[in-house]
């Protein structure tokens, strides 16, 4: 599978509610309420994905190293090519979030 396009990752971010483009770290990135949910980072258009638990994160990293994987500087799951597992995960991200407002 191809990896997606900046606007492909784009449109799911936006697609969640009350998600918008906004600012973090001096960086664009998409927030909710207010508060960071993802960014596409420029450097190399992956997709930050923060607050993935530790075994989903492994049994991604293990089972699609080639679109889940640690960056140096961020840490973060790397989502590029699998519109579905990227869509899942910003979607628990999102549950989790509104269950904490």
């Amino acid at each position: 599978m191809p990896p997606m396009t900046r606007e492909e990752m784009t449109a799911i971010a936006l697609s969640f509610p009350g998600c918008e483009e906004g600012m973090s770290y001096g960086r664009p990135s998409f927030k909710v309420n207010g508060k960071f949910f993802t960014r596409l980072r420029a450097e190399d258009d992956s997709l930050v994905l923060l607050e993935v638990n530790h075994d989903e994160r492994e049994m991604l990293m293990e089972a699609e190293p080639e679109t889940f994987f640690f960056t140096a500087h961020y840490k973060a799951a790397r989502a590029a090519g699998d519109q579905d597992a990227m869509n899942q995960i910003l979607a628990a991200k999102d549950k989790r979030k509104e269950e904490l407002a």
